[in-house]
């Protein structure tokens, strides 16, 4: 290997330093559109770039963001001054990271289940986000709990492609953040999510000890096991803490340096209350990962909102995302209340 492993467990212990967590700003030129458009803003590289500037500069953001996850187009800009995003962010304690998977496709042969490509000329990409500034990546395998779905063949070659991926970060000197995230959406129980999260997670760390990746040196990105968001019979928070938990536990090596929780498309308050009570059962049980979060929607739905494309509103928007950072920051400490 290339790179010290000494010097990429710095990094990744960095990104699950307390009280900090990493916010998902890499979405696709496409997925951003549909954010902008909630609020009437044309999709342009100015406003994606004026909008995400506006996040990465809020005055003590770096108190509670470890790293910023970028898409490609963000991690080569300069901000509205002509200073390279990179720079905006290490200048205020973050460290900046990447996307690097290229989006899930159809899974041939697997009628309803996913495959995340991007591989091809992955070796070559992480040079070059390497040498841009970038000092981890993340890459996103998607499963879903349907009739019949998954099927062990989606599990293995997500968790097989998630695994090349993280040897090629650790060759090039940047730590993964590996993402095998089984889909909230749909019919299914919590018990469902857990067998399936205990399955996917199993293979995963087969695969990445086949392929020699060093644990020390990478974060896992997991979905939070509930129950699927189109049942009404919801589980409770502090059963949602004890599943996926136990489920770690279960499948996640203890030299891991941390967890890194998705927020899934969970509203804002069921991302706060879910990560309080995680952290809480991680204490009680004596948890030997950090349990934090990289969150997207949750720490930018209320920025975005109050922003609305209005340079006289961005020290407003800019509160409302320093806001959503603090409680979020509470309660992966196991501090936050609703009071």
């Amino acid at each position: 290997m290339a790179t010290n492993v000494n010097e990429l467990a710095a990094t990744a212990q960095a990104l699950v330093a307390p009280a900090k967590g990493i916010l998902a700003a890499d979405e696709s030129t496409g997925t951003i559109a549909k954010r902008l458009e909630s609020i009437n803003v044309e999709n342009t590289e100015a406003n994606r770039r004026d909008y995400r500037e506006m996040l990465f500069r809020a005055d003590g953001a770096g108190d509670y963001v470890s790293g910023v996850i970028l898409f490609d187009e963000t991690l080569r800009q300069a901000g509205a001054d002509e200073t390279p995003m990179v720079n905006i962010l290490t200048e205020r304690g973050m460290t900046p990271g990447i996307k690097v998977d290229t989006g899930a496709k159809p899974l041939a042969g697997a009628d309803g289940e996913l495959v995340t490509e991007g591989l091809d000329g992955l070796r070559e990409r992480l040079a070059e986000y390497w040498a841009i500034g970038a000092k981890f990546a993340k890459w996103r395998g998607v499963i879903t709990i349907g009739e019949s779905i998954p099927s062990t063949y989606c599990i293995d070659v997500n968790a097989h492609a998630l695994a090349r991926y993280a040897a090629l970060c650790q060759e090039v000197g940047l730590v993964p953040i590996v993402e095998p995230e089984v889909l909230m959406e749909g019919g299914h129980t919590i018990e469902q999510a857990e067998a399936v999260t205990e399955a996917t997670l199993k293979a995963v760390f087969a695969e990445l000890a086949a392929q020699n990746v060093a644990l020390e040196g990478m974060l896992l990105k997991p979905n939070m096991v509930v129950t699927g968001y189109d049942r009404s019979d919801r589980a409770a928070a502090a059963e949602v803490a004890e599943r996926t938990v136990d489920v770690f536990q279960r499948t996640v090596p203890a030299n891991m340096p941390g967890i890194v929780f998705l927020s899934g498309g969970q509203n804002d308050e069921d991302a706060i209350v879910n990560l309080q009570a995680i952290a809480e059962r991680g204490t009680a049980v004596k948890a030997p990962w950090q349990l934090s979060y990289s969150y997207g929607r949750g720490l930018q739905g209320a920025p975005l909102a109050a922003w609305g494309g209005k340079v006289g509103n961005v020290s407003t928007a800019q509160e409302a995302f320093l806001e959503r950072c603090r409680l979020t920051s509470a309660a992966r400490s196991g501090v936050y209340s609703r009071n």
